[in-house]
């Protein structure tokens, strides 16, 4: 199999940009239009089904999203490549905790993560021609117990928002993190293990 010039990544995150770089993977955005994409539904897609386990979201959150891009790759008549997707979620128990919807739903994530241990699963998918190739990533993250104060400290900085599970591991939060075990890169956003596997697998040599 050819190497492939580049790849898209569809993701708006400047970590995963960061990652992939680090893997010396020479890529493009492929983002929707900030007016929307026609038959783009980011909230539809994200939904959480009734009863569904965090293993299964993150992973068929993924493949949808990696099927709109490809959607927008051919509507839009761009050069062909590879195309890589990922996405996170933070999970207690069953229970998903995605992005927050504002500052008082960050507090109230928080305040339950607060002393507890987590899982952080990021799903990745690469589609290179009729292939695709997927896997997912499950690490578990231990916070100390936070107080009240700490956490409306750390919401009003702003970071938490935009995040699974309203933190940032690479941030502040890293400072209440007692004890973690799996991908610190998966905690950011994406694996870099199963993302050089995925890629090895599309033709890349890393």
């Amino acid at each position: 199999m050819a190497k492939p010039a580049f790849l898209y990544l569809a993701s708006q995150s400047p970590r995963r940009r960061q990652l992939l770089e680090q893997l010396g993977i020479e890529h493009r955005l492929l983002l929707p239009n900030t007016d929307g994409d026609l038959g783009e539904d980011a909230e539809a897609i994200e939904a959480v089904r009734p009863g569904e386990a965090p293993a299964t979201y993150v992973q068929r959150v993924t493949g949808l999203k990696l099927d709109a891009a490809l959607a927008r790759l051919r509507r839009r008549g761009l050069p062909a490549a590879p195309v890589l997707c990922s996405d996170t979620t933070v999970a207690l128990g069953r229970r998903i905790f995605g992005k927050p919807d504002d500052a008082a739903h960050a507090q109230a994530m928080l305040a339950e993560l607060s002393g507890k241990s987590h899982r952080v699963l990021t799903a990745v998918a690469v589609q290179a021609g009729r292939r695709r190739f997927a896997a997912l990533s499950v690490s578990q993250v231990r916070f100390a117990e936070l107080s009240s104060a700490q956490i409306k400290r750390y919401v009003a900085s702003g970071e938490p928002l935009g995040k699974a599970g309203a933190y940032a591991v690479q941030g502040r939060a890293a400072a209440w993190i007692s004890h973690l075990s799996g991908s610190y890169s998966g905690i950011m956003g994406l694996p870099m293990f199963e993302t050089a596997q995925l890629l090895r697998a599309s033709g890349w040599s890393i």
